[in-house]
């Protein structure tokens, strides 16, 4: 049987962590931030795991994991 493939752009986008969580980008943070105000911008720094509910299907995605 062939192996199966793993989504190119779920490489690019998410991270799978020790415990099997899933890390991911927060969005709205690339323009337009003059927009948003201060508090926005710095709660939505950095990574953020994501919901349970969506790892099932990032994992389906990357059967193999992400390196």
């Amino acid at each position: 049987m062939p192996k199966m493939k793993t989504k190119s752009g779920v490489k690019k986008r998410f991270k799978i962590t020790a415990t099997g969580k899933v890390k991911h980008g927060v969005a709205g943070k690339r323009h337009r931030l003059i927009s948003h105000n201060a508090k926005y911008i710095r709660q939505n720094r950095g990574t953020d795991v994501l919901a349970k509910s969506d790892t099932a299907r990032v994992h389906a995605w990357a059967p193999y994991g992400l390196k």
